[in-house]
């Protein structure tokens, strides 16, 4: 479980996040939403330890993250950043196989090269794994960042809006594998997303944040009503149904 108390983070008098209190949940899917500059990715980045905050605490099962080593850190969670910046003349294979460093220090053995062959069928790599990034889609390239991040083998997974690029297809497919993982190896997920529908549809947990605060949290059943999804982006939001998975309406 990761709890976040009194979590504030810029300028005394124009922070980006203040008094965030939040607990999310392990082995589930926690979306992370709300407004452009609401102050999604910079909590991302701060459970992430990306960032120092300027006050309150993040703690992993207990773990004090500011007092983390960043040995100790590589093994509690994986981050993938919204900006996905490396050298261009690296394949796909070698990039995922950096995400096994917390456990091989750079000397693959047989259990980092299987974890490496498992992420590239899970993500839908087969073909691609000898390409260099700089000559793949831009969905492709946040595919193979993934593929990296989870051959990480850590218990938290932390992805900074992971759906851009992706086209329809490989959206879906990517949610789904997100929710597969959450459910069969108890990962805990944690996702910046905008797009409200996968928000909804695919995660357990929601943290809503409107102008650096917490506007509301919980199962996303219970907390993400209609109500609080209009007033949170001053849009009129309504909640059907379609196929059984609730499905958010807001172009009327």
């Amino acid at each position: 479980m990761i709890e976040i108390s009194g979590l504030s983070y810029g300028p005394a008098l124009q922070p980006i996040l203040h008094g965030i209190d939040a607990t999310l949940p392990p082995g589930r899917i926690t979306a992370l939403i709300g407004p452009n500059g609401a102050g999604k990715s910079t909590l991302l980045k701060l459970i992430a330890r990306q960032l120092a905050a300027g006050s309150g605490s993040i703690r992993l099962d207990g773990l004090d993250l500011a007092q983390a080593n960043p040995a100790q850190l590589a093994r509690c969670m994986a981050v993938v950043a919204q900006h996905l910046d490396v050298a261009s003349r690296v394949r796909v294979r070698e990039l995922i196989g950096f995400g096994r460093w917390p456990h091989s220090q750079g000397r693959l053995g047989p259990e980092d090269h299987a974890a490496v062959e498992n992420a590239v069928v899970l993500f839908g790599l087969d073909g691609l794994e000898q390409r260099f990034l700089d000559e793949l889609s831009g969905g492709q390239r946040q595919r193979a960042f993934i593929a990296m991040a989870y051959a990480q083998d850590t218990d938290w997974l932390l992805l900074d809006e992971p759906l851009n690029n992706l086209d329809l297809h490989h959206a879906r497919n990517l949610m789904a594998q997100l929710r597969h993982l959450a459910e069969t190896q108890d990962k805990g997920i944690v996702i910046v997303v905008h797009d409200l529908n996968y928000a909804i549809s695919w995660s357990d947990h929601v943290v809503a944040l409107q102008d650096g605060q917490v506007a509301f949290q919980g199962p996303v059943a219970e907390a993400a009503t209609a109500e609080r999804l209009s007033a949170l982006y001053q849009t009129p939001v309504a909640i059907t149904h379609l196929g059984g998975k609730p499905f958010v309406q807001y172009h009327r």
